[in-house]
């Protein structure tokens, strides 16, 4: 008897979990497996660029290069705007991760005295006055309704 129940239960169960979670009427999507790895050996690698235009100030230079374990080194720089030259040297693998070393060359200059420019802020316009007859003076405002339709006709009994 008990194991008719138990039977009967899960039975039960079954029908009442497949009422709440029906199964597809169309097959699972097929996602094809990859059995290769692409995992490729670090490819040696070298470029360097530079860019100076005295005309616009800008200095910039990039040099990078990398081995076939995968150790990339390299450095770059910039002219900053106070006039110093910034450079990094860095190093990166896959042990140590990414180190910089930032150094400045140079010192810092800034304007001695302050120039004012020649830029005067515009004058201060007061708001403009209506008059206090302001719909009868400016009658163009003055909305006229007229109705899109003509009143209803109700017949007389």
């Amino acid at each position: 008897m008990q194991v008719l129940f138990v039977l009967a239960a899960a039975l039960i169960a079954t029908v009442a979990s497949n009422a709440y979670y029906p199964k597809p009427a169309y097959p699972a999507p097929a996602y094809p497996s990859y059995s290769k790895s692409y995992d490729y050996a670090p490819m040696p690698y070298s470029f360097a660029w530079a860019v100076k235009d005295d005309y616009t100030y800008n200095d910039y230079a990039h040099q990078e290069t990398a081995d076939d374990k995968g150790y990339v080194s390299g450095s770059y720089r910039t002219l900053l705007p106070d006039g110093r030259t910034q450079t990094v040297t860095y190093k990166a693998d896959d042990y140590t991760g990414y180190v910089a070393d930032v150094k400045y060359d140079g010192e810092a200059k800034y304007p001695t005295e302050y120039k004012p420019s020649g830029y005067k802020p515009a004058a201060a316009y007061s708001s403009p006055a209506y008059p206090s007859s302001y719909p009868a003076a400016y009658p163009a405002y003055k909305p006229a309704y007229k109705p899109a339709y003509p009143s209803p006709a109700y017949p007389k009994y």
